[in-house]
């Protein structure tokens, strides 16, 4: 059995993240996923002989926005090198990359770990790079090479080995995700591979300070794979420490089938790569102008927009941390309350039900995106409006809703059509009620005898007889004043 108590895991994790361009980094192919594979390819991006690349300027903004936001030193100047290796999805034989000098470097990202308290985890550097292809081995003996990714611009974040957990680990990945796509650079879909982790481990003997020998561990393309994969791996080094043998230098990958790593290749040192400055792009330059318009171009953090919505819209730490967790959300959210014209905390969060709730539910289960889910953020408004107008109940409004779904129409249309206005008129609610103080007699007699928990279920049955229609408020006061007339009426006939 392993001592893990024993042992204290050193994680640092390279993250690689791609970029929003319409195109590549040093041409001008499209960067679209899912189109045909080897149709997304030039000279260029394929290493053609006498081709000559030009560095995409967004990519610099892109890498410089996140760069000021994690608090990085910005090179004034940075040089790209080539990185040499040979590789099936390469065809350059080499790629395209910054090593000496980065463009961004000693940042920090600070996360919020189990108990509350923050933990600041340092950023060796931000580089810009160009991806390989993509290798397909799930063809029989065969293996196919899709070179659509070739070129595609990527930045790679580098953490200092300050992680001390697979939770750190994987909290730390969750920070950055949610910063990218807040800062509008990279849309942090892990399973279409454009927010990709490799993580470096090595364990120790808590209260030692020298640093054991690392692994790399590559292919996780979640963040449970992330966890369960850091977990594994700081377990199987230290069952060999245990048992006396000696951790091996050396690139694994996570086999998420089999729950394993397996060995991939012996760990490369930089000079394996036998880096030197690519001679076909000059360095790039960054003056202050630049990186002020940078500065004042930053969108709001999570964390601001978090303890905005607490401020401003009175919603608890929990609602407000699930609502900002994915920008599209956030924004979702932040546009019902604007077209909805929210001026209460009451009104607020019952925008946050719907939206943590209902709408949540429908992406959850479609494995949609909150751009595809088919309520425009006005249309939820003009729904919920009709709720606090008395327009339609709260029960009503779930059949609106699944209509709304399917439907263009706007809610009130909707309500129209189907005949859904509520139920408001006294005398009518006051027939219902009769009909069911009339159909349940003996719940009657438990409420008149004094036992008045029947009552809830004399308000559902009102409800379930109008259809739902009924204004609750009006049937709740109708239902007390007729009971209390029954019980007077009885109290009355004994004496």
């Amino acid at each position: 059995m392993n001592n893990q108590d024993e042992y204290e895991p050193i994680i640092g994790l390279e993250v690689h993240a791609q970029m929003l361009t319409d195109s590549k980094a040093f041409c001008s192919c499209t960067t679209k996923f899912g189109n045909e594979p080897n149709s997304n390819v030039c000279p260029i991006c394929l290493g053609m002989p006498g081709v000559l690349p030009a560095l995409n300027k967004r990519l610099v903004e892109f890498v410089l926005r996140i760069g000021v936001a994690t608090h990085c030193e910005i090179a004034q100047r940075s040089t790209f090198a080539r990185k040499n290796y040979f590789y099936p999805d390469l065809p350059k034989g080499y790629q395209v990359s910054q090593f000496e000098e980065p463009i961004c470097s000693n940042g920090y990202i600070e996360i919020e770990v189990d108990n509350g308290s923050r933990k600041r985890v340092s950023l060796t550097r931000i580089h810009m790079e160009e991806d390989a292809g993509k290798l397909i081995h799930d063809v029989g003996a065969s293996s196919l090479v899709d070179v659509n990714r070739c070129g595609v611009p990527l930045i790679e974040i580098v953490s200092e080995p300050d992680l001390r957990s697979p939770k750190e680990a994987s909290l730390y990945l969750h920070h950055i995700r949610q910063l990218v796509q807040y800062l509008g650079i990279c849309d942090g879909n892990m399973e279409e591979g454009s927010l990709r982790c490799d993580a470096n481990i090595s364990v120790r003997r808590k209260g030692t300070e020298k640093l054991g020998t690392k692994t790399e561990v590559k292919n996780m393309n979640s963040f449970r794979h992330v966890e369960r994969a850091l977990a594994y791996e700081i377990s199987r080094q230290i069952g060999i420490l245990e048992s006396g043998g000696e951790v091996e230098q050396e690139t694994l990958l996570w086999d998420a089938a089999q729950n394993v790593v397996v060995p991939m290749r012996s760990k490369e040192f930089a000079h394996d790569y036998r880096y030197f400055p690519e001679p076909d792009l000059v360095p790039v330059l960054v003056d202050e102008p630049w990186l002020e318009q940078i500065r004042s171009e930053l969108p709001e953090f999570p964390a601001e927009r978090r303890d905005r919505f607490m401020k401003d819209y009175g919603l608890p730490r929990y609602s407000a941390d699930v609502l900002t967790a994915e920008k599209s959300l956030a924004d979702y959210f932040d546009e019902v309350c604007r077209s909805k014209n929210t001026k209460s905390p009451e009104e607020c969060r019952a925008v946050s039900n719907w939206v943590m709730g209902d709408v949540l539910r429908v992406v959850n289960e479609g494995q949609i995106s909150i751009s595809g889910f088919p309520i425009s953020p006005q249309r939820l408004a003009g729904m919920i409006t009709l709720i606090d107008d008395g327009v339609i109940s709260g029960k009503i409004a779930k059949e609106v809703f699944e209509e709304m779904l399917v439907s263009p129409e706007e809610p009130r249309a909707i309500v129209e059509r189907k005949g859904l206005l509520q139920l408001t008129d006294e005398d009518e609610i006051g027939k219902v009620v009769d009909r069911v103080l009339e159909q349940n007699p003996e719940q009657v007699r438990i409420y008149i005898a004094g036992k008045d928990t029947v009552f809830a279920f004399l308000v559902g049955q009102t409800m379930r007889t109008s259809r739902g229609k009924a204004n609750p408020k009006t049937v709740n006061k109708i239902l007390t004043k007729k009971l209390e007339e029954l019980k007077n009426r009885q109290a009355t006939s004994v004496t």
